[in-house]
Protein backbone atom coordinates (compact mmCIF):
# COMPACT_ATOMS: atom_id res chain seq x y z
CA UNK A 1 0.00 0.00 0.00
CA UNK A 2 2.89 2.34 0.79
CA UNK A 3 4.27 1.73 -2.68
CA UNK A 4 1.16 3.39 -4.07
CA UNK A 5 0.61 6.13 -1.48
CA UNK A 6 4.13 7.59 -1.53
CA UNK A 7 4.16 8.25 -5.31
CA UNK A 8 0.58 9.57 -5.16
CA UNK A 9 1.53 11.93 -2.32
CA UNK A 10 4.54 13.12 -4.31
CA UNK A 11 2.39 13.72 -7.40
CA UNK A 12 -0.25 15.55 -5.34
CA UNK A 13 2.43 17.75 -3.75
CA UNK A 14 3.98 18.54 -7.16
CA UNK A 15 0.53 19.38 -8.59
CA UNK A 16 -0.17 21.65 -5.62
CA UNK A 17 3.14 23.53 -6.00
CA UNK A 18 2.70 23.91 -9.78
CA UNK A 19 -0.83 25.25 -9.23
CA UNK A 20 0.35 27.87 -6.73
CA UNK A 21 3.22 28.99 -8.96
CA UNK A 22 1.02 29.10 -12.08
CA UNK A 23 -1.62 31.13 -10.26
CA UNK A 24 0.95 33.58 -8.93
CA UNK A 25 2.73 34.01 -12.29
CA UNK A 26 -0.36 34.61 -14.44
CA UNK A 27 -1.28 38.24 -15.16
CA UNK A 28 -4.35 39.67 -13.45
CA UNK A 29 -6.43 39.42 -16.64
CA UNK A 30 -6.03 35.63 -16.75
CA UNK A 31 -7.84 35.12 -13.41
CA UNK A 32 -11.56 34.40 -13.75
CA UNK A 33 -14.22 34.76 -11.08
CA UNK A 34 -12.07 36.38 -8.37
CA UNK A 35 -9.01 38.55 -7.93
CA UNK A 36 -5.48 37.23 -8.08
CA UNK A 37 -5.03 37.39 -4.30
CA UNK A 38 -8.18 35.34 -3.70
CA UNK A 39 -7.05 32.69 -6.20
CA UNK A 40 -3.66 32.44 -4.53
CA UNK A 41 -5.42 31.86 -1.19
CA UNK A 42 -7.65 29.24 -2.81
CA UNK A 43 -4.68 27.40 -4.31
CA UNK A 44 -3.06 27.22 -0.87
CA UNK A 45 -5.62 24.52 -0.05
CA UNK A 46 -3.78 21.33 -1.04
CA UNK A 47 -4.99 19.56 -4.20
CA UNK A 48 -8.56 20.94 -4.08
CA UNK A 49 -7.30 24.50 -4.56
CA UNK A 50 -5.22 23.39 -7.53
CA UNK A 51 -8.15 21.55 -9.10
CA UNK A 52 -10.34 24.65 -8.68
CA UNK A 53 -7.63 26.85 -10.17
CA UNK A 54 -7.15 24.70 -13.28
CA UNK A 55 -10.88 24.14 -13.90
CA UNK A 56 -12.48 27.46 -12.91
CA UNK A 57 -9.93 30.18 -12.20
CA UNK A 58 -7.52 30.06 -15.10
CA UNK A 59 -8.80 31.46 -18.37
CA UNK A 60 -7.76 29.65 -21.50
CA UNK A 61 -5.55 31.23 -24.19
CA UNK A 62 -8.32 30.86 -26.82
CA UNK A 63 -10.57 33.07 -24.68
CA UNK A 64 -7.77 35.62 -24.35
CA UNK A 65 -7.25 35.78 -28.11
CA UNK A 66 -10.91 36.49 -28.75
CA UNK A 67 -10.87 39.41 -26.33
CA UNK A 68 -7.54 40.92 -27.41
CA UNK A 69 -7.36 42.75 -30.75
CA UNK A 70 -4.82 41.28 -33.09
CA UNK A 71 -2.08 43.36 -34.65
CA UNK A 72 -2.19 43.83 -38.42
CA UNK A 73 0.29 41.83 -40.45
CA UNK A 74 3.47 43.71 -41.44
CA UNK A 75 2.36 44.12 -45.05
CA UNK A 76 -0.74 46.06 -43.93
CA UNK A 77 0.93 48.04 -41.15
CA UNK A 78 1.83 51.60 -42.21
CA UNK A 79 4.59 51.77 -39.57
CA UNK A 80 6.27 48.79 -41.20
CA UNK A 81 6.27 50.37 -44.66
CA UNK A 82 7.67 53.61 -43.19
CA UNK A 83 10.55 51.69 -41.63
CA UNK A 84 11.02 49.89 -44.98
CA UNK A 85 11.45 53.28 -46.66
CA UNK A 86 13.98 54.29 -44.01
CA UNK A 87 15.97 51.09 -44.58
CA UNK A 88 16.00 51.73 -48.34
CA UNK A 89 17.30 55.28 -47.77
CA UNK A 90 20.04 54.04 -45.41
CA UNK A 91 21.12 51.41 -47.94
CA UNK A 92 21.43 54.13 -50.60
CA UNK A 93 23.58 56.21 -48.26
CA UNK A 94 25.82 53.20 -47.58
CA UNK A 95 26.21 52.58 -51.31
CA UNK A 96 27.24 56.23 -51.81
CA UNK A 97 29.80 55.91 -49.00
CA UNK A 98 31.20 52.76 -50.61
CA UNK A 99 31.60 54.60 -53.92
CA UNK A 100 33.36 57.49 -52.14
CA UNK A 101 35.70 55.04 -50.35
CA UNK A 102 36.55 53.31 -53.63
CA UNK A 103 37.22 56.68 -55.31
CA UNK A 104 39.41 57.85 -52.40
CA UNK A 105 41.30 54.54 -52.33
CA UNK A 106 42.39 55.01 -55.96
CA UNK A 107 43.87 58.47 -55.22
CA UNK A 108 45.33 57.60 -51.83
CA UNK A 109 49.11 57.73 -51.35
CA UNK A 110 51.14 54.73 -50.22
CA UNK A 111 51.52 53.83 -46.57
CA UNK A 112 54.53 56.10 -46.05
CA UNK A 113 52.49 59.08 -47.25
CA UNK A 114 54.20 59.65 -50.62
CA UNK A 115 53.55 58.62 -54.18
CA UNK A 116 55.85 55.96 -55.66
CA UNK A 117 57.03 58.03 -58.63
CA UNK A 118 57.98 61.18 -56.74
CA UNK A 119 60.76 61.33 -54.14
CA UNK A 120 60.16 63.00 -50.78
CA UNK A 121 62.63 65.81 -51.42
CA UNK A 122 63.74 66.83 -54.92
CA UNK A 123 67.28 67.53 -53.62
CA UNK A 124 67.59 63.89 -52.53
CA UNK A 125 66.96 62.71 -56.07
CA UNK A 126 70.33 61.69 -57.38
CA UNK A 127 70.12 60.63 -60.83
Amino acid sequence: MARILIPLAFIAFAFWVVSIVDCAMQPEVRHRGASKRVWILITLVPVIGGILWWTIGRSRPSQMQAAAPSAPPPDDDPRFSASDERIRRLEEELAMLDVEDAFNADDAPDRDGAEEDEPDDPRDARG
